[in-house]
């Protein structure tokens, strides 16, 4: 196969950063993506109406073709009323951070129940709610397997209330997200689906790998491919890309996220041919996630080209995955 036409990708799960930084990473993910769930963890925090409209001028300014659905970060102490302004602004869900458990989240969620009556104006209101799920508490690789009780209690408790368990890395949540009612589930990475543990510590350390979650075992890696290669309509891609400055990653306490948007497509493309699994991908990228959102699947389509090429080393100062590596297919100018 020569070339491949695509539905134009839409991403679940992406964070742009702040300032000038923001303008060259969504120029780059508006050129593999037409439509985005943009992530609310900035400083200070997307967590009002008017932090909504702000910052999606911002991106708009940066990327005026991107298709920008929008977030707020999950507080305790939103009112109805602002949950009402934040929808009009744009915004489709909300963030669940627990706190503590990952980029900018010191100011997350400590206290499960205390989000009860917020999450109770969004299950009316029809906004999504998005989790980052891994209990802070736990050993760092138990972290998401201990947070699925408080998915379940969440789907029992609001069950019209749509629910996305984002960037699984464990067989024990893809099961979960299985067996859990219609109104849940959940995103995958492209790096969680390339990588385990061993990529991260196995041999030397990788920086550039090292994300939250952490990526597992290959049997964990065996279920995402699975869930993902399936047709499961609960399983739809995000990429959680989330670019750091070179030497925020090359340094004592190097921060966590894969800076994936500039390569996503092309890695998805050959993860799946490989798999036999081509005629999955569409749905996987731009079909299964709009169906969830309630919103319309992307008309456009795109192109790409089996035309091997060498990732940059660098891309907008940060180190994307597959950096100084080969890839097969490339987006057809």
């Amino acid at each position: 196969m020569k070339t491949l036409t695509l539905p134009l990708p839409d991403d679940f799960h992406v964070h742009l950063r702040q300032g000038e930084l923001l303008k060259n990473y969504a120029k780059t993910v508006a050129k593999e993506f037409g439509r985005i769930l943009v992530m609310p963890n900035t400083v200070p925090p997307i967590a009002s109406a008017e932090n909504v409209r702000d910052y999606y001028a911002q991106i708009k300014s940066a990327a005026p073709q991107l298709d920008l659905l929008m977030t707020f970060k999950l507080n305790a102490k939103i009112s109805a009323d602002e949950l009402v302004k934040m929808k009009e602004a744009g915004v489709v869900a909300g963030k669940y951070y627990p706190a503590g458990v990952t980029t900018n989240s010191e100011d997350g969620v400590s206290e499960f129940e205390s989000i009860f009556p917020v999450v109770a104006e969004m299950e009316k209101l029809g906004l999504v709610l998005c989790i980052h799920g891994e209990e802070p508490s736990a050993f760092c690789l138990d972290r998401e397997k201990e947070f699925i009780r408080r998915v379940e209690i969440l789907a029992e408790r609001f069950p019209k209330l749509r629910i996305v368990f984002e960037h699984l890395s464990t067989a024990a949540a893809v099961e979960a997200v299985k067996r859990l009612p219609a109104n849940v589930a959940a995103t995958i990475t492209a790096h969680h689906l390339i990588h385990t543990l061993d990529d991260v510590i196995g041999g030397s350390l990788q920086p550039h790998h090292f994300c939250k979650p952490l990526p597992k075992r290959p049997e964990d890696r065996k279920a995402l491919r699975e869930a993902a290669f399936s047709g499961n309509p609960k399983f739809f891609f995000g990429s959680d890309s989330a670019p750091h400055a070179q030497s925020k990653k090359e340094c004592c306490c190097g921060a966590a996220g894969v800076y994936s948007a500039p390569v996503a497509i092309p890695v998805l493309i050959q993860l799946f041919e490989s798999a036999n699994a081509l005629d999955k991908l569409p749905n996987f990228i731009a079909g299964f996630g709009a169906d969830f959102y309630g919103i319309p699947r992307p008309t456009k389509t795109v192109t790409y080209i089996n035309s091997p090429w060498t990732v940059p080393a660098n891309v907008d100062g940060a180190v994307p995955l597959f950096a100084n590596q080969t890839l097969n297919w490339q987006r057809k100018e």
